[in-house]
């Protein structure tokens, strides 16, 4: 019996310890979206709560959701944690058929002040909305981008920034807002005006919040410039936690 209670003893260590080692396997932040999406649903059966609807971008509603192109088939979800918080996370979605797949996501941050529904120059806001991306650039030689890539030294973060930062824009993806679209996503012409602000990109991230911009890792940044393709139309559809589900 003593020898038993041991062999079950340690083969239950065993497979904690192998459940722990599981789960600290991730690469910071990216996970396919299939598993998640079947676990929601499963949760949401076992709640009484009604499944996540396929065909529609997890908590965004209809306001932003209607805004998404028909012939928009990825889309990248940069859930803000709250509106006046720098903290986000970012989840790319692909269409498969008519249904939604989690294809990726990494954590992320936005303006430091959060988020805003009428940005302007300064406010260390990000916009909320639904925007194209159309794009890229950045210090570094393209990696393999799909989208237009311009590869330039003078991306690079003034010096006088914190060091921290001086790595921001190796990777750029320009945010269709107040920009024309296909020109470098340094080209600084405002169809909107000065006051409405500009230059907002995804780049890569310095562990806080931005002053208008959405960051994430190099990695990140790698994965989106490498399979972001212009011929599924992707765009950003962005905000906090209670603008998104307006």
């Amino acid at each position: 019996m003593r020898i038993s209670g041991m062999m079950s003893i340690r083969a239950a260590a065993a497979a904690a310890a192998a459940l722990v080692l599981l789960t600290a396997c991730g690469d910071g932040g990216g996970d396919g979206g299939g598993d998640k999406g079947a676990d929601q649903g499963k949760q949401a059966l076992r709640s009484g709560a009604p499944a996540p609807d396929p065909t529609r971008i997890p908590d965004v509603g209809d306001k932003l959701q209607s805004r998404i192109p028909d012939q928009s088939r990825q889309v990248v979800a940069v859930y803000g944690k709250g509106v006046n918080s720098g903290d986000a996370t970012v989840v790319l979605y692909t269409k498969q058929g008519k249904e939604w797949d989690r294809t990726r996501s990494w954590t992320a941050h936005n303006g430091k002040r959060g988020w805003t529904t009428s940005h302007h120059e300064g406010d260390k806001r990000s916009p909320v909305g639904v925007y194209t991306l159309s794009d890229a650039g950045g210090v570094l030689p393209d990696p393999g981008a799909r989208l237009p890539y311009t590869s330039s030294g003078s991306f690079a973060a003034p010096h006088y920034w914190p060091k921290s930062h001086w790595t921001d824009f190796n990777y750029v993806i320009a945010i269709d807002y107040n920009r024309v679209k296909g020109t470098s996503p340094q080209d600084q012409t405002r169809p909107e005006g000065q006051s409405k602000g500009g230059s907002i990109w995804l780049h890569m991230d310095h562990g806080s919040g931005t002053s208008a911009c959405v960051s994430l890792s190099k990695s990140g940044m790698e994965y989106l410039l490498k399979n972001l393709d212009p011929k599924l139309h992707p765009v950003v559809v962005m905000g906090d936690k209670a603008h998104l589900a307006a």
